[in-house]
């Protein structure tokens, strides 16, 4: 059962786990406002993931790709620098955005994105197939980092 609690203006407030695979409404605007980990796994199905994510100043996903799944990003809050690429070395796509706007990236495509604002940058990430396991939570990118390895 999850936890549901009112705010002042009778608004649903959720504490942030992960909530597949059964069914979710949430205001992900305000999920990912409301998260302070660097990833935390949402929604976790069959067919894809929503994670939410947090980059501090400076920060970045870091320079990556995903060989088997396409991936889906949307920045919430903050202002960043997006690179993307078939080639590591080759990062063609190059593109200033803020809050509202949207990332797809094709399996296979080395990509990054860069915190180049002063707050910490509010996204979402939708994995599909999923990329991490279920209830995934990384404070830092260290922690991401060691998971991964």
């Amino acid at each position: 059962m999850e936890r549901t609690d009112r705010n002042r203006q009778g608004e649903d407030r959720r504490e942030l786990r992960d909530f597949g695979p059964e069914p979710l409404v949430i205001n992900i605007d305000r999920a990912a406002g409301m998260n302070p980990n660097y990833r935390t796994a949402l929604w976790t199905g069959r067919g894809l993931q929503v994670t939410l994510m947090s980059i501090p100043v400076g920060g970045d996903i870091g320079l990556e790709k995903h060989d088997d799944l396409d991936q889906f990003i949307r920045i919430e809050n903050g202002l960043a620098a997006v690179m993307m690429g078939r080639c590591q070395n080759s990062l063609d796509t190059r593109r200033r955005i803020d809050g509202s706007f949207a990332v797809i990236i094709p399996a296979g495509t080395w990509h990054n994105i860069v915190n180049i604002g002063n707050t910490p940058l509010k996204l979402y990430s939708v994995y599909a197939p999923p990329k991490h396991p279920f209830g995934t939570v990384h404070r830092t990118k260290a922690d991401a980092e060691a998971a991964e390895h």
